[in-house]
């Protein structure tokens, strides 16, 4: 016997927010790519040596450009499955999530970007962040114990 899940009309919500990450996603990686021109380090090399980093500003910007890029990948996977797996119990509450997110990396990512990481919590930023996701664990949690409870 199979039985489907029934998405909700809202599920387009959650689906639209995680397309946003594209777009976040698009973005830093042009910030990264102009940041690591301008600081003249090549390929494959990730970051710039600290000696570097210390004595050109340019390559202190590349490698908060690049943290700031690379921490948002780190948390993705749970960005993206928390807003799918939350929204087929609470299609809003996912979106407003993830969508806050968005918003909070953008801020992130423009604060780091500056050279100086004491600015990546920009109007708050980082905590916004944060408690996004903890939103998302907690929503995706709840909507797999709904599911789980059907079965």
């Amino acid at each position: 016997m199979s039985s489907g899940i029934v998405l909700p009309q809202e599920y387009a919500y959650p689906v639209t927010a995680v397309v946003s990450t594209f777009y976040l996603l698009f973005w830093q990686t042009f910030k990264v790519g102009t940041a690591r021109r301008k600081a003249k380090i090549e390929y494959p090399q990730v970051y710039a040596e600290k000696a570097e980093a210390a004595a050109s500003q340019e390559a202190a910007i590349f490698n908060c450009t690049q943290r700031a890029h690379q921490n948002t990948l780190e948390v993705l996977p749970i960005i993206v499955g928390g807003t799918l797996i939350a929204g087929l119990t609470y299609p809003v509450a996912a979106a407003s999530l993830c969508g806050a997110w968005v918003t909070a990396r953008i801020l992130y990512t423009i604060g780091y970007s500056t050279g100086n990481p004491k600015k990546r919590n920009l109007f708050g930023s980082a905590v916004i962040g944060t408690f996004s996701v903890a939103g998302l664990v907690g929503t995706a949690t709840a909507s797999a114990i709904a599911l789980v409870r059907k079965l």
